[in-house]
């Protein structure tokens, strides 16, 4: 009786706990039983057999090649290999004297017209495999030109089934959405942020902190703007799923990490750092910590002694933005104002440049590919100006959809009002780092001369107060067509505030702000309870 090995394989794991494996040990044993043949040893492999590699594979082949066995046992031609350099080895095998049977085909593998049968059967198994690819890649394809990323959602984002959108985690979607605009700010080292991400709780797949290389994969990927990219091809494409940052931030972060946005840390983390200037030559004050106490001086060898503290700074701040502090009934009676003028206004947006700049980028499109096409360029720049071209085309239809909004909502004013209203308490209570986000966002012009402290509200704070002041004077004037006209020029001067980029993004930091200190104390509350 000879004695040889059984070979059985399926393609991937899952296949292997089906009833596929089991029934090609079992073609085999009722064959071995048929031809006098013992069974000796098992190899059993959950690999595809389209690339050579296989480790089970190759570790048989070497114990016959030791004469260990007399040959080998395998269901059918396609379960031993899908490519010419693995089915090469089964055939020096056979030159070599090692028996090669197949259960389930009727073929003489030592004789010449079996051998060609089986080599036949070879090539169509792979070419099969390659037919398969093709139609794999071709679907792959079009689900990207739909803006469908048919491929695992990166961290942040869920799965939601073959060709389904991705959608943003509820867990892990906000902690990547703050780690991608804290490391934007440019403030933050890899490590660093690595840091802060282990103490926010981001875990990977596996329930481990993330490493170095993933959060470096994080920064990287366009991804989380709206923009597909294929890392291996480097082609890009525009994706339809909810992107969790904006262009600008996510430029923001490929120029911190190109060392394009000045230091990304600082030794000394000091709060008003490169925020104040000396107001006699310009120069940042350096802050530097003496006896306890932080002292920003102005270190150029011309300039007159200038230093001051920081508690001074903070005093000049809390009370600028303590002008901003408006009763309710004002807030009231604005917000029903401007639901008067919300309800009689149309005051639609000239779309006109934003079309052009959109119709001029399609073309740019259609340009860079036909110089793919007439190949004055390579690949790799194509894919590289083409992501540069999608990249700005999201963001000219964050514009175009922004001036789409003609108007604001009175429930808009109302919640702008009180956020600004609330400025100086959140300053109060805020941490460090919060603290220069608000100073950053709300103040400008930040200068200082001697003891004294110079800085003004941002423009787009500026501009609210100063609407907001002429509307609240007018409600306690008598109505006349005067008043009426500063009303509508100061309606429109607050429609344009609360609508500027600006604003909008300073509403979202300090909600962001907000939140931070409502969990901060929250969770100082529960350990005073705890203990």
């Amino acid at each position: 009786m000879k004695k040889c090995f059984g070979y059985v394989r399926v393609s991937t794991v899952k296949q292997g706990e089906g009833v596929s494996l089991e029934a090609q040990r079992d073609a085999i044993i009722a064959f071995a039983e048929r031809s006098d043949i013992s069974i000796t040893k098992w190899f059993e492999e959950k690999v595809t057999a389209a690339k050579s590699g296989r480790p089970v594979f190759n570790a048989m082949l070497r114990e016959l090649r030791k004469r260990r066995a007399d040959g080998v046992v395998m269901h059918k031609i396609d379960r031993s290999a899908r490519n010419f350099a693995d089915w090469a080895k089964i055939g020096e095998l056979s030159d070599a004297g090692v028996d090669v049977h197949f259960a389930a085909e009727n073929i003489d593998f030592r004789s010449r017209g079996g051998r060609l049968t089986a080599d036949i059967q070879a090539v169509i198994a792979a070419d099969y495999i390659r037919n398969l690819r093709d139609e794999t890649i071709k679907g792959l394809y079009g689900r990207l030109k739909q803006g469908i990323y048919p491929f695992k959602a990166p961290i942040g984002y869920l799965d939601n089934g073959g060709g389904k959108v991705k959608t943003i985690d509820p867990e892990r979607g906000p902690l990547v959405q703050r780690a991608l605009e804290l490391y934007a700010g440019g403030q933050h080292s890899i490590r660093k942020l690595q840091t802060e991400l282990e103490q926010m709780g981001l875990r990977n797949d596996g329930g481990r902190p993330l490493s170095k290389g993933a959060v470096e994969t994080l920064l990287r990927n366009p991804f989380y703007a709206g923009i597909i990219r294929i890392g291996r091809s480097g082609q890009t494409f525009k994706g339809i799923h909810e992107p969790l940052v904006s262009v600008a931030t996510y430029k923001a972060i490929q120029e911190v990490k190109n060392g394009k946005a000045g230091k990304k840390v600082t030794r000394h983390n000091h709060t008003y750092r490169g925020l104040f200037r000396c107001r006699r030559c310009g120069w940042s004050m350096i802050p530097e910590r003496q006896k306890g106490h932080v002292y920003y001086r102005c270190q150029q060898p011309d300039c007159p002694s200038n230093s001051i503290r920081e508690e001074a700074l903070e005093e000049a701040v809390s009370t600028i933005l303590s002008q901003f502090a408006f009763p309710e009934d004002a807030i009231v009676a604005t917000t029903a104002r401007v639901e008067r003028w919300t309800a009689k206004l149309s005051n639609p947006t000239d779309r006109k440049a934003l079309t052009l700049r959109q119709r001029k980028l399609e073309s740019r499109m259609d340009g860079l590919t036909d110089a793919l096409l007439d190949r004055l360029i390579d690949k790799d720049t194509f894919n590289r100006r083409k992501e540069t071209l999608l990249l700005e085309q999201a963001e000219l239809q964050g514009k175009l959809a922004e001036a789409d909004r003609q108007t604001v909502s009175p429930t808009q004013v109302r919640s702008f009002l009180e956020r600004i209203k609330s400025l100086a308490e959140h300053y109060v209570f805020a941490q460090p780092d919060e603290k220069r986000q608000i100073v950053e966002i709300a103040t400008s012009n930040r200068t200082v001369l001697g003891k004294t402290v110079y800085l003004e509200p941002s423009n787009w704070l500026r501009a609210a107060q100063d609407a907001l002041a002429v509307l609240e004077c007018a409600h306690s004037r008598d109505n006349s067509r005067r008043t009426g006209k500063l009303q509508k020029e100061q309606y429109d001067q607050l429609v344009s505030a609360i609508r500027s980029k600006d604003a909008e993004e300073a509403m979202a930091e300090l909600e962001d702000i907000r939140n931070h200190t409502t969990q901060f104390d929250d969770s100082e509350d529960s350990l005073e309870l705890a203990a």
